[in-house]
């Protein structure tokens, strides 16, 4: 549903709204009545900022008398952290992204009410009835439908907007709209770059790590050249268009729904970014388990089996659709399929090796890792991590199960 200003208040928009300022939670409230018409006039709201991140601002307004609610959220001009300057126009990306998400993968993302490109802003869905997921594996609930919901949001996400299936010219019209150069940036240096070759001193690295970090990720030239490989396809390979940063955090969960949230990274990459990203961060929270609460087994395996089931789901879904929706005659020769398949695949785990090798020792860290203060507890568990990381890009070509995944794990931890 489309909330449209009717020309009262269109003229309250002119007025209050018709250049961009950053709002606050006064500015949200009233935005949500005289611009959205979300809510009447003369009906009580109260409005609360719920994002933590650091390119936006995130409002919830919600009506005291009907407990109805809208998500407001905002793009700064600014990086909070440091101030550097970011482009608005990745607000309409995102906001565009989610509606061709919602019509993809429906249930999966939250519904897009409008997109307001002055005030830079996208008005959506509640979805607080979920909850963060990264919290929620912390916390040892590992929901059953899990694997299943995110396996089917990627397979119904990335293969239909790929040139496999689309027509050549829309494809191309698509890459140049969700051109993201800002935010790509970001990835390329800090995910792709950096962790391997400090040259901005941004790294973070645990006390007692600094000399294992240099041996293994600053000394490996073999390591260097495989990573080198996922960063020159990150930055060519217009694959399918991806959300750019499928952490854990950008996925809120229950005990009967999935949403993913935030592609505010999004761009045309291959599609084995975004797998991988999911797969890495699983993988914080089984690292968490065992080296944290060793006495929970069942707790440590059932993460486990999650990251195998979603590696197998999603190459089996994957393939469903490919069945499906790949018409071209080259494109349906079998042996070709299974060529395509295996490399998405392999990309996955290699890019799940970045994100791995990123997250442990650059500066935009992970809970799993961070309320963990024990160094004789830490530093083993970070050491784990950065093993399994260089494991997944080294061996990524090999691997081809789930359970071929997990098991790589399960040596470095023996």
């Amino acid at each position: 549903m489309l909330f449209c200003p009717n020309r009262t208040s269109q003229e309250a928009f002119m007025r209050d709204f018709s250049s961009f300022f950053l709002m606050s939670t006064d500015d949200a409230r009233r935005y949500a009545v005289d611009v959205l018409h979300f809510f009447a006039p003369d009906e009580e709201t109260e409005c609360r900022e719920v994002g933590d991140g650091n390119i936006n601002y995130v409002f919830q307004v919600r009506s005291l008398q009907s407990g109805r609610s809208v998500i407001v959220k905002q793009a700064d001009r600014l990086l909070r952290s440091s101030g550097r300057p970011l482009d608005l126009y990745r607000n309409k990306i995102e906001a565009a992204v989610l509606k061709l998400e919602g019509e993809l993968a429906p249930g999966l993302v939250p519904e897009v009410y409008y997109y307001d490109e002055i005030m830079a802003a996208t008005s959506m869905e509640d979805i607080s009835a979920c909850r963060n997921l990264r919290r929620e594996l912390m916390a040892d609930r590992v929901w059953p439908h899990l694997s299943g919901d995110i396996s089917t949001f990627l397979a119904d996400t990335l293969l239909p907007t790929a040139d496999l299936v689309l027509d050549a010219e829309e494809k191309k019209k698509r890459v140049r709209f969700f051109t993201n150069p800002e935010l790509c940036k970001i990835t390329e240096d800090l995910v792709l770059t950096e962790p391997y070759y400090d040259y901005k001193g941004r790294n973070i690295i645990t006390h007692g790590n600094e000399a294992f970090v240099r041996t293994f990720l600053y000394e490996d030239e073999a390591l260097h050249a495989e990573v080198a490989k996922l960063r020159l396809a990150f930055m060519n390979n217009a694959q399918a268009l991806l959300h750019g940063d499928l952490h854990s955090g950008s996925i809120f969960i229950n005990e009967s729904s999935l949403k993913v949230l935030d592609p505010e990274f999004a761009f045309y990459g291959p599609m084995g970014y975004d797998i991988g990203n999911v797969i890495g961060n699983l993988f914080f929270a089984w690292a968490n388990r065992v080296f944290t609460a060793p006495g929970k087994t069942n707790s440590a395996a059932a993460i486990a089996r999650c990251i195998e089931e979603v590696f197998d789901l999603t190459r089996r879904k994957l393939a469903q659709r490919y069945e499906e929706l790949v018409t071209l005659p080259l494109y349906r020769v079998p042996s070709f399929r299974e060529y395509w398949l295996d490399n998405v695949m392999a990309d996955s785990l290699g890019f799940a090796g970045t994100e791995i090798i990123r997250r442990t020792v650059g500066d935009s860290k992970v809970m799993e890792l961070e309320s963990v203060t024990d160094p004789a507890v830490r530093i083993p568990m970070e050491r784990a991590l950065v093993k399994l990381g260089i494991a997944l890009v080294k061996e990524r070509g090999t691997l081809h199960t789930g359970s071929g995944v997990s098991a790589l794990f399960r040596l470095i931890l023996a």
